[in-house]
């Protein structure tokens, strides 16, 4: 996945977060943001793999942007992966 395909699977996210009240306030308590921020850093992408990392976090969330958007259920995982901070580390 290219960052630019990466970026635009967490905008979506951060949309879908955005249509539920609710879970945005949740994400921006979590992120210690204000709307001020939330608008400021949007388009960052070290700000992007946070949405994401959000998102990842909750089973039933994850579902249903999935399916809301079309996307298969791995794809914001793979999307994460490429943004900063998303690598794996290799143990072995």
């Amino acid at each position: 996945m290219t960052p630019e395909a990466a970026e635009r699977v967490a905008m979506a996210a951060l949309g879908f977060l955005a249509s539920r009240p609710e879970e945005l306030t949740v994400f921006m308590a979590a992120a210690g943001l204000s709307p001020e921020d939330l608008r400021a850093r949007a388009a960052e992408p070290e700000f992007l793999g946070f949405v994401l990392d959000f998102l990842l976090q909750d089973e039933t969330l994850l579902i249903d942007f999935c399916q809301e958007n079309g996307l298969p259920f791995d794809r914001p995982m793979r999307a994460r992966a490429t943004l900063p901070g998303g690598e794996v580390p290799n143990w072995t």
